[in-house]
């Protein structure tokens, strides 16, 4: 089994493929997977060259064959992969065979994304990847496939689909890469340390990187794979940059630089190492020979408790971090209200105010009499992660609940909570590490809340010990010490703190606290509860479930980072105080402390009648941006609210996306925001007759053959915010098609996209055209195969890194346009 040589011996995966077969005579638009049917010799022999060169694992030709993705009346998926994998089978028996080679060769079923977005920010639906992911891994099992391999991910929710998909439905080892770019982000904004917990959440077999980069790019990436991880890491670059000669695609790195580069990586962590795009066996071959004998570093356990988002990760034990405790109905009318109305954008706005207010986390408990909540939960989860991009604490003591959520969520969540109960435990730690997650352990068992700090310790580690049965880490657990009200028991916050100070020092275990019950039943509860939040992270509170609109729980937190050299140069500190003005009336200033919680709390329940249009969208919140444009348009001109709120804001979360403080999701969120404003003010203005003038027609289309419109999607949607008119041809769009359009509807501008490397040849075709039926048409490209100097290769008039870029270029394009139009006229 491979599972036993991971990390021992040095693996070697095969090289690219698409580039192959355009060589052996791949036509534009002609999927690769029917070339298992249609030309099975080709594909074989590209197999055996690869075991020749030396390689240990074979991918099949399987990366496009999925029901989303894979459109073909003559053939089904099951043919095709079954075909496929009997080429790497038959591949290695008669390549064995003529060497006498004794080695084994593993076959990977390939599984490549679907090439949409699920929702949010796309319509594709989680559970619909799941079931085509599904429908693949299933298949390839049967076919006879040694292990699965998905890669090419650039998106953490497609990612968790398939890899639940096949650790679900099959029992074979998973391997998992993605694509990151050169600030180490995926497309939808995953660092590299919440793609790690993610993974390893999920517990997949190996994890890495593959694709969109050369060799020599990806080293920094791997520097942080290696310092997080604690699974094998795969390393599968491109050969370099696509570029052109004598009217062909060639890759910039030869195959002596890919070794010599494939063995630094090797003997940086790096234990399973192959070739993507422009890859071939010759490129393998030099790599075998350069790093077979190469001593490969040990796989390390890393120590880090991780939680994530669908682009952020928080590591508990660096300082003491917030967690949000505002969205939970125990004790707060409106909250309940809320829930019973369904009143989700409330629900948002809470988690949006602390998450502004400073929270590193967000408890969700949606717990009601009379409430589903099963369905409440995944719901809220589903929205809040849309608006939100802090990691969620799912708190439930409900089962269903805690598993709808658990799935649903886009990343490794923490869990509130687990006690030392047997029923709690058998319940809960099977959820946890099925879906991956860090669980909050409870000091309570079937005899109740210990009184002293022995009892609690004793139950920590029966919950530790009882974790580790269920393959749960140490790392993956937190101990909620127990905070009880001094009111009642006047001992409390002693036995508290000796037992978070032994929990740190003697299990060497995160901890956690709700803060604030600590004060239950005192008068000016806000100072009683900042002073035991010190005393708390004094011991070793690793996180505190609080109000972050408390001021003076906000203020013991900074302080007491500002003190303990956990602020570095104080900064974050001077940021939140530099322009404040501090009371020197401690009476009076404790007098007001509850006046001040509840006006801070009333804040935090920010109605959608007090906030900005330009808020809700930056936020990303729909709802309150349709609402608050139904009451602006009473008193305000719509093309004003166009011009003065709308665009604005567009362009404040534009610039934060290509600040790189902005990330895709928030981005289309807004401009889904921002277009439920639009539909408010375009009713309007249809009925009193004015007309919003357009700035211009764009056609976008995915080009022959290629079958991925994420990409051409997302322009779209920025495109048609900022008052453009598109006309979106689709994909896999003839060249044909696009000029015969551009022509006819006298178009100034084409956008085209592609993916895949066999398909940058139609991307190419479409523009020679272009350039002889309409000359004077700017054409404009991206993918993740291009670069600018592809760009300039293949004659388009503007690469566009990312979708902003597209933006700015059609705004430039017009304006243009228009000055040249009034030159003309004087």
């Amino acid at each position: 089994m491979i599972r036993q040589r991971l990390g021992k011996d040095l693996l070697f995966f095969d090289g690219g493929m698409g580039t192959l077969l355009q060589e052996k005579g791949l036509a534009p638009g002609e999927l690769p997977e029917t070339w298992n049917l249609t030309h099975s010799e080709e594909i074989y022999k590209i197999h055996r060259q690869y075991i020749e060169a030396g390689s240990d694992i074979i991918l099949t030709n399987t990366f496009g064959a999925n029901a989303l993705k894979f459109h073909d009346d003559s053939c089904s998926l099951e043919e095709i992969i079954k075909a496929a994998v009997s080429h790497v089978k038959k591949a290695e028996r008669e390549a064995l065979l003529q060497t006498g080679d004794e080695r084994k060769i593993y076959t990977a079923l390939d599984v490549g994304p679907t090439g949409k977005l699920l929702k949010p920010m796309g319509d594709l639906e989680f559970e619909t990847a799941y079931e085509a992911f599904k429908e693949v891994v299933i298949l390839g099992e049967q076919a006879g496939a040694d292990l699965i391999h998905i890669e090419t991910m650039s998106d953490t929710y497609e990612l968790k689909a398939a890899v639940l998909a096949a650790k679900e439905n099959t029992s074979l080892p998973v391997f998992a890469t993605v694509i990151f770019d050169e600030r180490k982000k995926l497309l939808t904004g995953a660092d590299v340390s919440s793609v790690v917990a993610l993974l390893e959440g999920l517990g997949v077999d190996a994890l890495g990187i593959n694709c969109a980069m050369g060799p020599k790019e990806m080293l920094p990436v791997l520097e942080e794979l290696i310092k997080y991880s604690s699974v094998p890491i795969i390393v599968k670059p491109n050969a370099g940059l696509p570029k052109q000669r004598d009217g062909k695609t060639y890759y910039d790195v030869t195959e002596d630089e890919f070794a010599a580069y494939m063995e630094q990586i090797v003997r940086m962590g790096a234990c399973v190492i192959g070739g993507c795009c422009g890859t071939t066996p010759e490129h393998i071959r030099a790599m075998r020979k350069r790093c077979e004998n190469a001593e490969l570093v040990p796989v390390t356990e890393k120590e880090f408790t991780v939680v994530s988002s669908y682009g952020q990760s928080v590591i508990l034990g660096e300082g003491s971090k917030i967690i949000g405790e505002r969205i939970n109905p125990t004790g707060k009318k409106r909250f309940k209200q809320a829930l019973k109305e369904h009143d989700l954008d409330y629900i948002l706005r809470e988690g949006i105010t602390q998450q502004d207010q400073g929270a590193h986390i967000l408890d969700v408990n949606v717990g009601l009499p009379d409430i589903d909540e099963p369905a409440l939960m995944e719901e809220v989860v589903q929205e809040l992660q849309s608006v939100v991009n802090i990691p969620l604490q799912i708190d439930t003591v409900d089962e269903k609940a805690m598993e709808k959520a658990l799935r649903i969520y886009n990343g490794k969540a923490m869990v509130n909570s687990v006690s030392g109960k047997k029923e709690s435990m058998e319940k809960v730690f099977p959820l946890v590490k099925k879906y991956g997650g860090v669980v909050i352990g409870l000091t309570l068992d079937e005899d109740g809340i210990p009184a002293d700090a022995d009892g609690r310790v004793r139950i920590a580690e029966k919950i530790i010990k009882t974790a580790e049965k269920f393959g749960i880490k140490k790392k993956d657990i937190v101990i909620d010490a127990l905070a009880m009200t001094i009111s009642s028991e006047p001992e409390g916050a002693k036995v508290t703190l000796e037992t978070l100070r032994r929990l740190r020092d003697e299990i060497g275990v995160n901890t956690v606290l709700g803060v604030s019950n600590i004060s239950f039943g005192l008068p000016c509860r806000p100072i009683v509860n900042a002073a035991f939040y010190t005393m708390a992270m004094l011991n070793g509170l690793s996180a505190g479930i609080i109000n972050p609109s408390s001021e003076d729980m906000m203020k013991s937190w900074y302080s007491y980072h500002a003190l303990m050299n956990l602020d570095n140069n104080c900064e974050q500190y001077i940021q939140k105080y530099a322009n404040s003005v501090v009371s020197t009336n401690i009476m009076k200033t404790s007098e007001l402390s509850e006046t001040k919680l509840k006006g801070e709390n009333d804040r935090s329940r920010k109605s959608s009648s007090k906030m900005t249009l330009q808020e809700a969208i930056e936020k990303g919140l729909r709802d309150d941006a349709g609402k608050i444009t139904t009451d602006m348009i009473a008193t305000e001109a719509p093309l004003d609210i166009i011009n003065e709120e709308l665009i604005p804001a567009l362009n404040h979360v534009g610039d934060g996306f290509e600040k790189g403080t902005v990330f895709l999701p928030q981005l289309l969120m807004s401009a889904e925001a921002a277009k439920s404003a639009f539909s408010v003010l375009k009713e309007k203005m249809e009925k009193s007759g004015e007309i919003r003038e357009k700035k211009g027609r764009v056609i976008l289309a995915t080009v022959k053959g290629d079958i991925h419109d994420i990409g051409k999607n997302i322009v779209k949607v920025l495109l048609e915010n900022y008052s453009f008119d598109v006309i979106d041809l689709g994909k896999d769009v003839s060249p044909e098609k696009i000029v015969e359009t551009a022509c006819e509807k006298q178009v100034p501008l084409v956008g085209l996209s592609a993916l895949m490397t066999t398909t940058v040849v139609s991307m190419e075709e479409t523009i020679k055209m272009l350039r002889e039926k309409k000359p004077d048409c700017k054409v404009m490209v991206g993918g993740a195969v291009l670069n600018q100097e592809y760009a300039d290769m293949i004659g388009a008039d503007f690469y566009g890194k990312d979708a902003m870029q597209s933006v700015h270029y059609a705004e430039k394009i017009f304006k243009d346009a228009l000055q040249k139009s009034a030159d003309k006229k004087e």
